[in-house]
């Protein structure tokens, strides 16, 4: 199967979504080190966006307010994604693709995932390419853990180290307030500080009837990688209890291995008035209120 990129040079455009782990138990550890977990992820309606153009060569062009963050060589994941895709099409054509970075690096909620997630998507509608969901998902695991799941792109229970991907059950409408405190934290640093024992698997099989029953859920869970995160980053700590101390916050939590973390609201209008108020109090924090994917 050849890629053949599509005439007339339009371009093809994907939103890479925030990944958000509502909640996340680590549940054991293979002999190769890697962690297995049990993780309820959904999106947030705020994301980066990729564009991607016929051209004779792959490249890559990074803007937006955390592009100084990134580089745009081979290593990029997202130039990794155009490779492996294209290796596996067994083609050789080419594409200018844009990337527009709104979402900060190493943050956790998997802006470098969804961007790699988004340009396979984008790149097999410009070379007018399918392939199986199978077979992408294994495309997307060999670049990273969480690229299956925002491949994916609903609300999902998460097991092994990312590759098991499975429907869950619908969310009600919530708004999240996503506060950054602006620096970036590695997740295998994390992951290498934790030292509490494993969790069990926390699913739940219904759909929670509004917000507060969600809150009322993930309460009962945990982010198993709060911890080791904040004392390796002891600002964490701080956003957590800004985001706590806000009007109609039903929860406050880190994401993945951070260090955003999120603040649960049943509606827009205390969603936005805390994340106003977190904003003035913290100019330096990257602070934004946004919609929980359904």
């Amino acid at each position: 199967m050849h890629p053949i990129a599509r005439p007339g040079g339009k371009a093809v455009r994907r939103v890479a979504r925030a990944k958000i782990n509502l909640y996340l138990h680590v549940t054991g550890r293979r002999a190769d080190g890697y962690h297995l977990l049990d993780s309820l992820i959904a999106f947030a309606d705020i994301g980066d966006e990729i564009a991607c153009s016929p051209s004779p060569d792959l490249s890559l062009a990074i803007q937006g307010p955390f592009a100084d963050a990134l580089s745009a060589g081979e290593d990029n994941l997202v130039m990794r994604a155009a490779r492996r895709l294209r290796a596996a099409c067994g083609g050789a054509s080419g594409a200018a693709i844009a990337l527009d970075k709104v979402l900060p690096v190493a943050s956790g909620i998997g802006g470098g995932s969804a961007d790699a997630a988004a340009a396979l998507r984008a790149l097999m509608e410009l070379w007018d390419v399918k392939l199986d969901e199978p077979e992408l998902a294994r495309i997307g695991l060999g670049l990273g853990a969480d690229v299956p799941v925002c491949l994916f792109g609903r609300p999902a229970f998460v097991s092994g180290i990312g590759e098991a991907v499975e429907l869950a059950p619908a969310l009600p409408p919530a708004w999240l307030v996503l506060v950054n405190p602006g620096s970036p934290l590695a997740t295998a640093d994390v992951f290498r500080a934790r030292t509490e024992p494993f969790s069990a698997p926390a699913r739940w099989p219904d759909a929670p009837a509004d917000a507060s029953e969600l809150a009322r859920l993930l309460s009962a869970r945990d982010n198993d990688l709060a911890a080791p995160a904040r004392a390796l980053m002891p600002v964490i700590g701080e956003v957590e209890t800004a985001l706590s101390r806000q009007a109609g916050c039903l929860l406050a939590r880190l994401s993945g291995s951070g260090a955003t973390c999120f603040g649960l609201f049943a509606g827009d209008g205390p969603a936005l008035a805390a994340a106003k108020t977190i904003k003035s109090a913290r100019p330096g924090w990257w602070v934004a209120p946004c919609a929980l994917s359904r």
